[in-house]
């Protein structure tokens, strides 16, 4: 059974950074690719980014730059690195192993004015 656990949002002032963090269990880790999502309040989920089991990682387009992704596969986690956070990054950010259609509780990442 896979379970995920988020966690390191928080309330950010526009221009900051915040680092999340998720430690997943029920999987052998190092073998499964991760992908970071974001939901906004009314807007469908997005993703975010990904990190494949060799350590590549990928971006959307919109996403590209500000966010960087990084896994330690000795502590089962994988990290979204973000960096000069916007309000409109405000959402529930949540981790899933891409290929499980599992989901966490998510941490909630709010950036204000």
């Amino acid at each position: 059974q896979v379970q995920l656990v988020e966690s390191g949002g928080g309330l950010v002032q526009a221009g900051g950074s915040l680092r999340l963090s998720c430690v997943a269990s029920g999987i052998i880790f190092s073998t499964n690719d991760m992908g970071w999502y974001r939901q906004a309040p009314g807007k469908q989920r997005e993703s975010v980014a990904f990190i494949m089991s060799s350590g590549s990682t990928d971006y959307p387009d919109s996403m590209r730059g500000r966010f960087t992704i990084s896994r330690d596969n000795a502590k089962n986690t994988v990290y979204l690195q973000m960096s000069s956070l916007k309000p409109e990054d405000t959402a529930r950010y949540y981790c899933k192993v891409m290929a499980f259609n599992s989901w966490g509780q998510g941490t909630q990442v709010t950036v204000s004015l």
